[in-house]
């Protein structure tokens, strides 16, 4: 139980954080309880159909390889994890009545990464300990918050705007770019010293995440 309270805590620090940098109109606890679960759940069923299919048409032969790597991190890992978020978040938040600002999609599509992350890290604590789960409080995470909220600012932006295709895939294609971004450099790590990368990428996800906030957080038409 306490491994289990380990593994969800930064999660619902998070949640919290991001919940209250929606400072002008909250979105109901209920939809957003909603996305969450949906994100806990039907996103990791998603992710693993995809993981049955390109296990077996994209497998490593040489884990060694740096391009057979740099598959696994972008098309394998990152594409079909963030896909199947983005697909809840477009298909099932971002057409309801009370998306009604650009700031929604930030914390729509955190709440469905954080569902997401939460049934990852539980998996991943309960099989490396303590140790697992303080790295990953600090590392996997964030990760994921950031991945969401830049996603989530395209697709906040994309339901009021004419470019809404464009827009959208803007911001699946940036949370695969810095998903795989991430992943890569710990993947590559029998090269001494490149797992850097992976927390200069995370470091540059969190600028630009901060930024994507205060942005739709001073372009809210709920600021008096």
């Amino acid at each position: 139980m306490n491994l289990i309270m380990f593994a969800v805590a930064p999660v619902f620090i998070i949640l919290t954080f991001i919940y209250y940098q929606d400072k002008y109109e909250k979105e109901p606890i209920r939809l957003l309880l909603l996305n969450f679960l949906l994100g806990a759940v039907v996103s990791i069923i998603i992710v693993t159909v995809i993981y049955l299919f390109t296990g077996h048409f994209i497998p490593i032969t040489d884990k060694y390889s740096i391009w057979e790597q740099f598959i696994q991190a972008f098309l394998v890992v990152a594409l079909s994890e963030e896909f199947s978020k983005y697909v809840i978040v477009k298909y099932f938040a971002q057409p309801r009545k009370a998306f009604n600002e650009p700031f929604d999609g930030i914390i729509y599509t955190v709440m469905v990464s954080m569902g997401f992350a939460c049934t990852e890290n539980v998996l991943y604590v309960l099989e490396g300990g303590y140790l697992t789960a303080i790295l990953r409080a600090f590392t996997a995470v964030p990760a994921h918050a950031t991945f969401g909220i830049l996603m989530g600012y395209y697709i906040g932006k994309a339901k009021f705007s004419k470019n809404r295709v464009r827009l959208n895939i803007t911001g699946l294609f940036l949370a695969v770019l810095f998903h795989g971004l991430y992943d890569f450099f710990l993947f590559i790590n029998f090269i001494p010293g490149i797992s850097i990368g992976a927390f200069i990428s995370l470091i540059i996800a969190i600028i630009l995440s901060k930024k994507a906030i205060e942005k739709h957080q001073d372009n809210s038409k709920f600021k008096a």
